[in-house]
């Protein structure tokens, strides 16, 4: 099973598919899902699920990006129907979504009438663009002034994210159609909002929103498994190995055990 590219984005086809996975990750990690969430993402494709992980740019208008990688989505799937004869529609759809892709699958879950198995989201960030993104402060001045001197517009533009934060919660609380929900936060993620979308959530599907905290960071989902083997002498390079292995690798096994419990919940093989 090999990674595939069709228009722009990276599919993972098992045999005998059981259900298809939409991926969208994080801000400025979004462009190369396939190496960025590899070991996370193949592993779910090794318990059956089609993987569809869309690449995108990161732009302020956050809401092109979410109709885009949508269109493209739906295109996807036409080609491997046609392609590979797969009956696409008898299959479970689940939207994945780390940091900023969680938003995204918000908004597509909102803006679209789209048939979802269910979502899960992992380390939801809805933060304005000054908290986002690193010495935001410094860069909007900088391009208020480049605006003004070289293309010679007199303004005092606020630059933001579209739609920002608190329409973002807006639109999800009006229209967010997605009735089956996973939230997944880490016990040392900072910039973690999970707090402020679960009653959200929770408010239009009582009794179908599942929250986890998990050991780990915000960085956890990128983790990679690391094939350390052990020497004929156990020395303490070994160990220091072992040590990485055992703690970093854990938090990713974790992670996939219970993204692979919420979408199987009946019958999980690990």
């Amino acid at each position: 099973m090999e990674w595939q590219e069709f228009s722009g984005s990276w599919v993972l086809i098992p045999n005998n598919p059981r259900g298809i996975i939409h991926f969208l990750g994080g801000a400025f990690l979004a462009t190369a899902p396939n190496l960025t969430y590899r070991w996370l993402l193949e592993n779910l494709a090794k318990q059956g699920y089609i993987i569809i992980a869309t690449s995108f740019l990161n732009t302020l208008d956050h809401k092109s990006i979410a109709v885009n990688v949508q269109n493209r989505l739906e295109n996807i799937l036409s080609r491997l129907e046609n392609r590979f004869g797969i009956e696409l529609r008898c299959l479970p759809i689940y939207g994945l979504g780390h940091s900023m892709g969680c938003k995204l699958h918000l908004l597509i879950g909102s803006l679209f009438e789209v048939e979802r198995a269910g979502n899960i989201f992992i380390s939801f960030n809805n933060y304005p663009l000054k908290q986002a993104i690193p010495f935001a402060e410094n860069i909007i001045p900088s391009l208020q002034s480049n605006l003004k001197n070289y293309w010679q517009i007199d303004t005092n533009l606020e630059f933001e994210f579209t739609p920002c934060p608190e329409e973002t919660k807006v639109i999800v609380k009006e229209n967010y159609r997605i009735r089956r929900n996973l939230l997944v936060k880490f016990n040392n993620d900072s910039i973690d909002q999970t707090t402020t979308l679960q009653p959200i959530l929770t408010n239009l599907f009582p009794n179908m929103v599942s929250t986890l905290t998990l050991q780990g960071n915000h960085l956890t989902p990128l983790g990679q498994d690391i094939d350390w083997q052990l020497g004929d002498i156990f020395d303490s390079i070994d160990i220091i190995g072992k040590w990485f292995k055992d703690n970093f690798s854990r938090d990713l096994y974790n992670l996939h055990r219970e993204i692979s419990r919420w979408l199987n919940p009946v019958n999980l093989q690990i």
